[in-house]
């Protein structure tokens, strides 16, 4: 399983993990627990859980960032794997440190990129009555008189964080999609593969529709946002009428979309399957092979589900 293309679904899963992670107490201070500002706002807007909301803001927007850029860089990768395969190991094993290197670039590179927005979240404090609570700054977005580096951030942010990568992920999504028609209409016609090379072209092909299919998802569910935070600072009123109103259900489709990888991983790579209902749901294999008596490597078979399969083992040579 260890592949430049898993490398990355795996880095993705770890951003994916942190920006849920953070949503579970934001919604239930937030919206279980106290779901309406009009009552017990004290409690509802501490200093404490108004702190939380900026680092879960200052957070989800980095970790979601990061995984639009991990998305990029995985078409990307898959582009020049179709186009120039890995044929030796030592090629697998040196992109395989290109890409952990590429991760972290991405990593860091999301963090600076929203380093402007992580500055424009402030809290402020007034007294209603008796009461002392916590807000955020209005930034007087959509209205006139709104400050050069607000508009500036949003602009920002927009382009870096959902068309530009939206704009990438399409240009070698689309490539991906054509260079794989091709090289399969090439080999059906021209090669005439045997049945082993239709097996191993066919789990190729559903590996491509799986990150093309992640993809999609990504496009379908960021680039409606860039457009409406696009709008937001060009027109009038449109952030406090329209974005506002369509914040929750935004979240709502990003984590729904961060959440189904997961089934798309299993739906349509066999191979990801396998591993999965191999080390997380077969307890009688791993009982298997913890006795003395189980059966060694030098036997060349292996112990599927509590099952012996023989399984052909080239000599090495």
């Amino acid at each position: 399983m260890r592949t430049p293309v898993n490398e990355l679904l795996t880095w993705l899963a770890v951003s994916d993990i942190l920006t849920m992670t953070s949503y579970v107490p934001f919604a239930i201070h937030f919206y279980i627990r106290y779901p309406s500002s009009g009552r017990n706002l004290a409690e509802r807007h501490s200093r404490s859980w108004m702190t939380f909301l900026v680092a879960h803001i200052n957070l989800t927007s980095t970790t979601h960032t990061i995984s639009i850029w991990m998305c990029v860089t995985l078409a990307i990768v898959r582009y020049l794997h179709i186009t120039s395969p890995t044929k030796t190991n030592v090629f697998r094993v040196r992109r395989i440190q290109q890409i952990r290197k590429m991760t972290v670039v991405v990593y860091i590179l999301s963090a600076l990129i929203l380093i402007p927005n992580y500055l424009s979240n402030e809290l402020r404090q007034k007294t209603c009555g008796n009461v002392t609570v916590y807000y955020l700054e209005d930034l007087g977005l959509g209205r006139p008189g709104t400050e050069t580096t607000v508009l500036v951030n949003v602009w920002l942010y927009a382009l870096t964080a959902k068309l530009v990568p939206c704009l990438l992920m399409s240009i070698f999504g689309g490539l991906l999609v054509y260079t794989i028609h091709v090289k399969i209409r090439h080999r059906r016609k021209i090669l005439q593969i045997s049945g082993n090379s239709s097996i191993r072209l066919s789990e190729h092909s559903r590996t491509t529709k799986m990150l093309i299919t992640v993809i999609t998802l990504f496009i379908v569910t960021e680039l409606p946002q860039g457009v409406l935070i696009l709008f937001s600072a060009c027109v009038d009123n449109f952030f406090a009428n329209v974005y506002l109103s369509l914040g929750d259900v935004m979240d709502i489709v990003a984590l729904v979309n961060n959440s189904i990888n997961f089934v798309l991983y299993c739906s349509m790579s066999t191979k990801f399957r396998q591993t999965f209902v191999r080390l997380y749901l077969c307890r009688s294999a791993r009982t298997h092979s913890s006795v003395p008596n189980a059966i060694p490597l030098s036997d060349k078979r292996r112990i599927i589900c509590g099952e012996q399969r023989e399984v052909l083992i080239p000599p090495l040579n």
